[in-house]
């Protein structure tokens, strides 16, 4: 038993004024029916640097079909572990289950005698949804950073692995030993880099050392799992610097040999552009998709709309493990092959009305305005943009074929 690090609300700079107000309402609800309800995660962490959190992920002692019962608007999801997401709108809360963190043995004994003695339900309840306590749940997270809560009955912090400290000292730390951490889930040093290089933080000596000894452990991860986190970098404005910590580290080489040969002034120039149009904004705009964020990636290594020939035909460019997704490929094709277009200005209106109605527009000036240098070009096409999301282009006129004239047939010989 750890008896935590306290820090009550006169004495920590987290308001409840900065919590999404959606939020709050679960944290709310979940508190008067009984539950234990905390802030944790990332929230916590950005909210005491000053900055806005993505995303406001809840902890709590209520189990997940609990949650469902206080909330219509809630769905259960996920097979190892069950999570509640509440849903407003397009938003979601999660809402995790406090959980611990299960040794291998111990997880290997459970499945044997779970698959022995009970039916596979009874397997989602014993062995994958593992619940713990707050405790536990802090002490199964990655890093210190990460294992804060904020109890919104108290409207305390509640630190039970020094996390707090390590935010003053601006370092990001595993907790626990780190290459045995490092070994259970080696996506934790690609996220411990990622971490430090928007943060703005250094790594700890042993969790750096872990990372040099373990490195090509990163192959071992599931491939789908590291192009999700490839896609949270390129979305929070510091990937140039933390894909170059990637090389430097030695893991850029285990996951994808393209990108570790291809350090060119062209990749870092594309990724610093990229970097730079999404600081401009807090929240992700919505222009800002996959396509972009990938092509941002790949261009620099070669792909073009030339370059993709047919939907039979493998993509052209390939990251390693990565699998790059074939939708978003072929939605990058079509920004890149609009792109010729959008640099002839001025247009006939014709032609405007054609491409603002393209399904690949808006992506396509955004695309312009990162990487093709033209800022009259954009402030050109940014007007129609604007039209259209406002209903006033008026779409192409149809085509019709020109009807041919029937001759008239030559009267017969009477009879």
């Amino acid at each position: 038993m750890v008896e935590p690090i306290v820090v009550a609300r006169a004495d920590h700079a987290l308001s409840r004024r900065d919590i999404d107000p959606d939020a709050l309402k679960v944290l709310y609800r979940l508190k008067e029916a009984n539950f234990v309800a905390y802030l944790v995660g990332g929230s916590v962490r950005d909210l005491l640097l000053g900055r806005r959190p993505k995303d406001f992920d809840i902890g709590t002692s209520a189990h997940p079909y609990q949650v469902k019962r206080l909330f219509r608007n809630c769905w259960i999801i996920g097979r190892r572990f069950r999570l509640a997401h509440v849903t407003f709108g397009r938003k979601v809360i999660e809402v995790a289950t406090f959980r611990r963190q299960v040794p291998a043995s111990e997880e290997a004994t459970e499945a044997a005698g779970t698959r022995a003695d009970t039916t596979p339900r009874d397997l989602l309840i014993h062995h994958d949804n593992t619940f713990g306590t707050p405790e536990e749940d802090a002490f199964r997270r990655d890093f210190t950073i990460n294992a804060l809560f904020y109890d919104i009955g108290t409207f305390s912090i509640i630190d039970y692995v020094g996390g707090l400290q390590d935010l003053r000292d601006r370092v990001v730390c595993a907790i626990g030993d780190p290459e045995q951490r490092f070994r259970e889930d080696p996506v934790r040093m690609l996220r411990a880099i990622a971490f430090a290089s928007r943060l703005d933080f250094t790594i700890d000596g042993p969790a750096a050392a872990a990372i040099g000894r373990c490195g090509q452990e990163i192959g071992r991860s599931a491939p789908a799992r590291l192009m999700e986190e490839f896609f949270k970098i390129l979305r929070v404005g510091a990937s140039e610097r933390t894909f170059r910590w990637l090389a430097e580290a030695g893991l850029l080489a285990w996951i994808t040999p393209e990108l570790a040969r291809a350090q060119t002034p062209a990749l870092w120039d594309s990724l610093a552009r990229l970097d730079a149009y999404r600081r401009r904004f807090g929240p992700m705009p919505e222009a800002l998709t996959n396509a972009i964020l990938l092509g941002s990636l790949v261009v620099p290594l070669g792909f073009s709309a030339r370059s993709f020939h047919s939907r039979g035909e493998p993509p052209p460019v390939t990251l390693g493990v990565l699998p790059l997704p074939r939708r978003d490929l072929e939605r990058l094709r079509h920004v890149l092959a609009l792109q010729p277009r959008l640099h002839d200005v001025p247009a006939s209106p014709r032609v405007v009305a054609s491409l603002v109605n393209r399904s690949a527009f808006a992506e396509a000036v955004t695309w312009l305005e990162i990487h093709g240098q033209t800022p009259d070009a954009v402030q050109h096409w940014r007007r129609p943009q604007q039209e259209r999301g406002a209903g006033r282009v008026e779409p192409p006129a149809p085509f019709r074929p020109r009807r041919r004239r029937r001759r008239p047939r030559r009267p017969g010989p009477q009879g």
